[in-house]
């Protein structure tokens, strides 16, 4: 093991998380290259300890015991540019997309203000605004923790779907993402395909910037709550916490035969049909700025559920269910949360 990595014990996790919310890791390192994160899972396998990788904390909700095994906090940095763009998991999204914005890249400006590190994106297939990062992903650098290698796997290796790649659904706990490579487009033209960007812009002749279109994203992503801001209990979330639900053309009658207006769909593939989980939740009854103990829904969006000030994991939860169970006796539909829950089975 290289005599600079550091294992730490009894890690608060909760400050590096977007919530603010969990325990402590039994053991926890910073990874700041692929030398000390393949000496960290070695750690791991010795000691016989399941593995959390930890990017910027912005998609996961931390149980109140923490995690009883090594998390891995993934600082591998670097930016390399030629034809395409090699990024460094550890790398700052929004930094990153900023980047892209000043060079002109086209690509990812819709993806401004998304908080966390480049190396979730593939594993969630983050996406927003008209733009999802399975669109530009070339290809993906990871560890593969069963062959104990360092692999390379192409965008259709990955398995991208909506909010869903290998790395959380088939293969979920099995690769640990060190880089992403992008394919951006030079002088490209911004995506002006989502409804709030395209009201954003109405009226005007000309084609927008990117970096137009990169502040625009940012400023409606601010009204609804989805950027993290310092001292505001608001907009400590973990982002959207639900996904968008896919149904099935016989489970969309059955909503709107539930439904007592007709609900908001937008087509997605062999006749399935994405709906507004936000729409779902505002009919089932709850509102924004709802509460229950110190979890809540942010005042600014449904979607956002929030930590108001020493909240729980629990309370979280238990805000969760209610919600979910709400939804689903209203309009038979089951609510998936987007996050990843950790340490809640360890």
């Amino acid at each position: 093991m290289p005599s600079q990595l550091s294992i730490k014990e009894k890690f608060p996790l909760a400050p590096l998380t977007t919530l603010g919310i969990g325990g402590a890791a039994r053991f926890f390192v910073k990874a700041t290259s692929e030398e000390e994160l393949i000496a960290a899972m070695e750690f791991a396998e010795q000691h016989g300890l399941p593995v959390f990788i930890l990017g910027g904390g912005s998609n996961v909700l931390v149980s109140d015991e923490g995690f009883s095994g090594l998390v891995v906090l993934i600082a591998i940095k670097g930016i390399e540019r030629s034809e395409t763009v090699t990024v460094g998991a550890g790398e700052n999204w929004d930094g990153f997309v900023r980047q892209c914005v000043e060079r002109n890249l086209a690509g990812v400006e819709c993806l401004s203000g998304i908080p966390g590190f480049v190396g979730g994106t593939p594993v969630q297939n983050v996406g927003a605004y008209g733009q999802e990062v399975s669109e530009t992903i070339i290809k993906v650098r990871a560890f593969d923790r069963q062959t104990k290698q360092i692999v390379e796997l192409s965008n259709r290796e990955c398995g991208f779907s909506y909010r869903t790649s290998i790395f959380n659904s088939t293969e979920r706990d099995r690769y640990v993402v060190l880089a992403v490579t992008y394919a951006l487009k030079p002088d490209g033209a911004p995506a002006l395909r989502y409804p709030d960007v395209k009201n954003y812009f109405a009226g005007r002749s000309d084609q927008p910037a990117l970096g137009e279109v990169r502040q625009a994203v940012i400023e409606i992503r601010s009204r609804k709550g989805m950027v993290i801001v310092a001292n505001d209990p608001d907009c400590r979330s973990a982002g959207s916490f639900f996904k968008n639900p896919i149904l099935s053309t016989e489970a969309f009658a059955n909503l709107e035969a539930r439904a007592e207006e007709r609900p908001p769909s937008f087509p997605v593939a062999n006749g399935t049909v994405k709906i507004p989980a936000a729409w779902l939740i505002e009919h089932a009854g709850f509102q924004r700025g709802y509460s229950k103990g110190r979890a809540g829904i942010s005042s600014k969006h449904t979607l956002a559920l929030i930590n108001r000030g020493g909240a729980t994991a629990n309370e979280v939860l238990a805000l969760v269910v209610e919600i979910q169970q709400q939804v689903a006796e209203k309009f038979g539909v089951q609510l998936m949360p987007e996050p990843i829950f950790v340490g809640f089975n360890s």
